[in-house]
């Protein structure tokens, strides 16, 4: 797997501040740049504003200060996004779920239909169809939640800790579907965790956030050619995963990871 670490950034985050109504500062100087292609992961404690920059970057909310410089033309259908939950209509089948961002697009069903068939089976639902959430496990849901960012074709998918409500066996095989279509698609991903392991098994870089008001503490590189379940289980692996887990202790006890 080559980095694409390298390349100029499609988009950046200047001096990103978020207030919320309520006086909470969730951001305080957030500077961050995403590169064209990269699989990059945001790491760090629950409340510390992982979630918040997600969707500044997104477009979902507006910065308090500082501001988003994107340096690709690019429109909202570009960027998709996955919520923690999958926020299915549970009226609505599997096929009416993925179609809906084409919908609200004006696209017409009868000519989206082979673009949403293709995308479900490239998550591996070609056969839910016509199936509604209440009979999928919640695994499957998710999938459909992937299958609805993926069908506008975007440049940049984000994720917001999109797996941290199923079991380590769906996760796992969740984390090599993600990868394969990543790969596949050429896309680039931003993926919010506070899962150490998830984070380095996923990622090209990890941009590690210190607690609220969240800020980047260091950055990480997880340079590895190949992830399966050798990777997984190899001291390669666990020395990363050593080097994440200490980056993240050293920025919640609000120190800076010697360069």
């Amino acid at each position: 797997m080559a980095s694409s670490a390298s390349g100029p950034p499609i988009v950046s985050l200047r001096g990103i501040g978020k207030t919320f109504g309520n006086g909470t500062v969730a951001i305080d100087g957030l500077d961050l740049d995403v590169r064209g292609g990269e699989f990059v992961s945001l790491l760090g404690p629950s409340g510390c504003g992982k979630s918040t920059a997600l969707r500044i970057l997104a477009g979902l909310s507006e910065p308090s200060r500082g501001h988003v410089a994107w340096r690709v033309s690019h429109a909202p259908r570009d960027v998709g996004f996955v919520f923690q939950e999958p926020t299915l209509m549970p009226w609505a089948t599997v096929f009416a779920n993925v179609f809906l961002p084409l919908k609200l697009a004006g696209e017409d069903r009868a000519a989206a239909a082979p673009r949403i068939e293709a995308t479900l089976a490239r998550v591996g639902l070609a056969d839910f169809a016509q199936a509604y959430p209440r009979e999928l496990s919640g695994g499957m849901r998710m999938r459909v939640s992937i299958a609805r960012a993926l069908v506008t074709q975007p440049r940049v998918l984000l994720m917001d800790e999109p797996f941290a409500a199923l079991d380590e066996i769906t996760r796992f095989k969740l984390n090599d579907d993600l990868l394969a279509l990543w790969r596949e698609l050429r896309m680039t991903v931003v993926f919010v965790t506070h899962s150490v392991f998830e984070s380095v098994y996923l990622s090209e870089r990890i941009v590690v956030m210190s607690p609220r008001p969240g800020r980047i503490a260091s950055e990480l590189a997880v340079d590895t050619p190949v992830r399966d379940t050798q990777f997984r289980t190899s001291a390669d692996y666990a020395a990363v995963c050593r080097r994440a887990s200490e980056a993240l202790a050293i920025a919640m006890a609000g120190e800076r990871t010697p360069a």
